[in-house]
């Protein structure tokens, strides 16, 4: 597939952005690789595309900072044109604990970045896409959880508070923006082989709790980029406001 398109995903210097930058790259996408931390995973991702014949740039930022994101944004207008697709990934996941525990602090970053962060870089898309602003359209997929239907007691309910926002947003804006040219889906990935689950205390989750999947194993993050381009191409052009579970059957 040749599309001349271009695409932001968040947070894509690992795990799910990664493959699903890799993919589209792939598929014809010039892909804007962005990460706030770690450059030189980002600049891997971005070497490894190019390696592979696609196109590819990295840019560095914070996507709970609206200074942030407009730059980004206006970035990746001067280098590789009109945005088609937002793939909204970024997130953080923090140690595992009970709600009592949780800090006011930790609450709020956590916000900050797995639904501010969405808000921030949807908002800057729709500037570009909507038809009513000169646009052609797009597509803005949403990466929440299973979490966000379990409540992921005893290890994350900010985390899982934090996903359950996004399937909210991901359906209201669909609506929103449905007329615009705009559709907006999401994914909810279960169980996935990531660096993720270091972050939160446990990095051999995944293999504690498979048993309890019915499919019997976790996830790979190409597995969840397949679903995201499903959702990113006109394959799905007549999807919006619906949500992809691949979680093994969770």
């Amino acid at each position: 597939m040749d599309t001349n398109q271009v695409a932001i995903v968040t947070g894509s210097s690992r795990g799910i952005g990664a493959s699903t930058a890799k993919l589209l790259a792939r598929n014809g996408f010039s892909v804007c690789i962005n990460y706030v931390s770690d450059a030189g995973a980002a600049k891997s991702v971005r070497d490894q595309i190019i390696a592979d014949g696609g196109h590819a740039m990295v840019v560095q930022a914070d996507v709970s900072s609206a200074d942030d994101v407009a730059r980004l944004f206006s970035t990746v207008d001067a280098e590789l044109g009109r945005l088609s697709v937002l793939v909204n990934n970024a997130g953080i996941l923090m140690t595992q604990c009970r709600l009592e525990d949780i800090s006011e602090e930790r609450f709020l970053q956590v916000l900050k970045t797995n639904v501010m962060g969405c808000f921030l870089c949807s908002k800057e898309a729709i500037k570009r896409m909507s038809t009513d602003n000169g646009g052609t359209g797009g597509a803005i997929v949403n990466v929440s959880s299973v979490a966000a239907r379990s409540g992921s007691p005893n290890e994350y309910v900010d985390y899982a508070a934090s996903k359950g926002a996004i399937d909210t947003l991901t359906r209201g804006l669909a609506l929103e923006v449905a007329a615009q040219g705009i559709r907006v889906n999401a994914v909810r990935p279960g169980l996935i082989h990531t660096e993720m689950h270091a972050s939160g205390g446990e990095s051999n989750r995944v293999d504690r709790l498979q048993s309890k999947i019915p499919m019997q194993r976790g996830g790979q993050p190409e597995e969840i980029a397949e679903a995201i381009l499903w959702l990113a191409t006109d394959k799905s052009s007549f999807v919006t406001g619906s949500f992809i579970d691949p979680s093994g059957g969770l």
